[in-house]
């Protein structure tokens, strides 16, 4: 198969371009080199391998889908900008690069010229906005964002009136109301939702892939915006203490990067999948402070985390997947825990330079009233 990996220059692209060179795919890569992820005057990455065709080019341009659409049978479509707390500073730029960027590619694909046979769309569980929850009498529930009051008295949980008592958390299933709290957020529902409008209307069997959050090898450690594996990762290898927001006891899916190609690859060779979104991720819920944890006992660093007991506008408490779904339809099955991943995120954080902006992009934040 030829196949086109849009950000394929990126952390999870170039690990799947790994996989579909392994599997003897022919693989084209359209990817911007933006320098918030690859620094400044980057090149391409010495990890691609020398069989892979590059297109430098903006998906926001759509002249340079032509070229890279041309030919190809599959389309991954990896690009986006990514970071929460800058999209609701920068709404133009993430919305030209994810929602825009998108539909260039669909308008190309709905005139007809092309030779797509499948497209794989990479969403995200920031759609969802709060996970999914359980009160006391067995109810499922599902939240929209935590009142202005509970925050301001630093009461982290979740919960429903008139109850005193916090909300369970429970696997978030794709079937769950999705309240997308960020610029970010909004612009990943658009991509998922215009891939499978436009691949049903067309008859081009689409998958969106809801990930989970990711970590591993090749996460950029000097974007303050990007997984908070890596960003904390960042702060340790330059020896300071990683910035955690409310108490550390909110709750997340980290799934390591080698999970999440092995659902990519699984949703271009499963029809079962077609027309689906689909969660990826491990369906255990880990808290921020025990992930930190686990990085300081890795990286051997004798720092503490810095619980800041602070929150941004628009976090969540706790969301981790439901992932029957993706074992159904897929076959997909996490091999990796979090404990026996975080090595290989650790053995390449220590052979990186990474530069600490975290505090500056905290100050970004605080100084238009996004922290409190």
């Amino acid at each position: 198969m030829k196949i086109l990996v849009t950000g394929g220059a990126g952390f999870i692209g170039s690990h799947l371009i790994d996989d579909l060179l392994a599997r003897g795919h022919q693989v084209r890569i359209l990817d911007a080199l933006v320098a918030q992820v690859h620094g400044a005057n980057a090149d391409w990455p010495q990890w691609l391998s020398p069989d892979v065709e590059k297109i430098r080019g903006d998906v926001a341009d759509p002249q340079v889908w032509i070229t890279a659409l041309q030919g190809m049978d599959v389309v991954y479509h990896l690009a986006a900008e990514v970071g929460v707390g800058q999209s609701m500073y920068e709404i133009v730029r993430y919305m030209q690069a994810n929602t825009m960027g998108t539909a260039n590619l669909l308008e190309l694909l709905a005139r007809g010229q092309h030779a797509i046979q499948k497209m794989i769309v990479a969403s995200s569980m920031s759609i969802y906005g709060e996970g999914a929850y359980r009160n006391g009498h067995g109810e499922s529930l599902y939240p929209q964002l935590r009142t202005a009051d509970k925050l301001a008295d630093r009461k982290w949980e979740m919960y429903a009136p008139p109850s005193s008592e916090p909300l369970k958390p429970i696997p978030t299933a794709e079937a769950k109301p999705l309240y997308p709290t960020s610029i970010y957020a909004i612009s990943k529902r658009d991509q998922e939702e215009m891939c499978l409008a436009v691949g049903r209307a067309y008859k081009i069997p689409t998958v969106a892939l809801r990930f989970f959050n990711v970590y591993g090898p090749r996460q950029a450690l000097s974007n303050p915006y990007t997984g908070v594996a890596a960003i904390f990762s960042g702060r340790l290898l330059n020896g300071n203490a990683p910035l955690i927001f409310e108490d550390g006891l909110q709750s997340r899916d980290f799934v390591h990067v080698k999970d999440i190609v092995q659902g990519l690859v699984l949703a271009m060779e499963r029809a079962e999948a077609n027309y689906e979104a689909i969660n990826i991720g491990t369906g255990r819920q880990l808290t921020i402070l025990d992930m930190a944890n686990a990085l300081i006992r890795e990286l051997r660093v004798n720092v503490q985390p810095q619980i800041v007991s602070q929150f941004r506008e628009g976090d969540i408490r706790h969301c981790f997947a439901d992932i029957s779904k993706a074992k159904r339809l897929l076959g997909y099955e996490p091999r990796i825990t979090f404990e026996n991943g975080v090595g290989d995120l650790v053995e390449w954080v220590r052979q990186q330079h990474a530069q600490d902006r975290v505090e500056t992009a905290a100050a970004e934040l605080a100084a238009r009233g996004l922290t409190r």
